[in-house]
C-alpha cells in the first residue's frame, strides 16, 4: 500500500549561488557529512549533487505528509548510493518519527526514491510504501 508521494524541482544554479554565497554554513545545515563527501566526490558536478539531494529531501517531507515546516530538520533526511548507484533515503529524528506513525501496525515502511538532473534543473521523486512484515 501507498503511504504518500512526493515529487520536487530544484533550479541547479541557485543551488551553486547557494554554495557561493553561504558555503559550508548552508552545506551543515542542510546536507549530513556523507552527502558531502558524495558532492566532494563529483567536483565537475558538485552543484547537481547537491540540487538533487535537496529536491530529494523536499519530496521526502511531502511524501511524510508534513512538508518541511512541521519539525522535519534537513538533516533528518539524507541520500545515499547502493554500489549499484540506486539512491536510498535515510530518515532520523523527526522524519522517522513520522514515519513510523503513518506506517500501519503489522507492516515496514520503504522509502523509495529516484533522482535525475538535466542542466538547469534537478528532480526527485519519493514513493513511501508500506508492506507487510515478514
Amino acid at each position: 500500500m501507498i503511504l504518500g508521494v512526493g515529487t520536487d524541482l530544484c533550479n541547479i544554479e541557485r543551488i551553486e549561488k547557494t554554495l557561493e554565497r553561504f558555503g559550508d554554513r548552508f552545506l551543515n545545515r542542510v546536507f549530513t557529512e556523507r552527502e558531502q563527501k558524495k558532492a566532494a566526490s563529483r567536483p565537475r558536478a558538485i552543484a547537481a549533487t547537491y540540487a538533487k539531494r535537496w529536491a530529494a529531501k523536499e519530496a521526502c517531507s511531502k511524501a511524510l505528509g508534513t512538508g518541511l515546516r512541521m519539525g522535519i530538520a534537513w538533516r533528518d533526511m539524507a541520500v545515499s548510493n547502493l554500489r549499484t548507484g540506486q539512491p536510498v533515503m535515510h530518515v532520523t529524528g523527526w522524519a522517522k518519527e513520522r514515519l513510523d506513525a503513518m506506517t500501519p501496525e503489522g507492516h515496514e515502511a520503504i522509502i523509495h526514491v529516484t533522482l535525475t538532473d538535466d542542466h538547469p534543473w534537478a528532480q526527485a521523486f519519493v514513493v513511501i510504501e508500506a508492506r507487510p512484515s515478514a
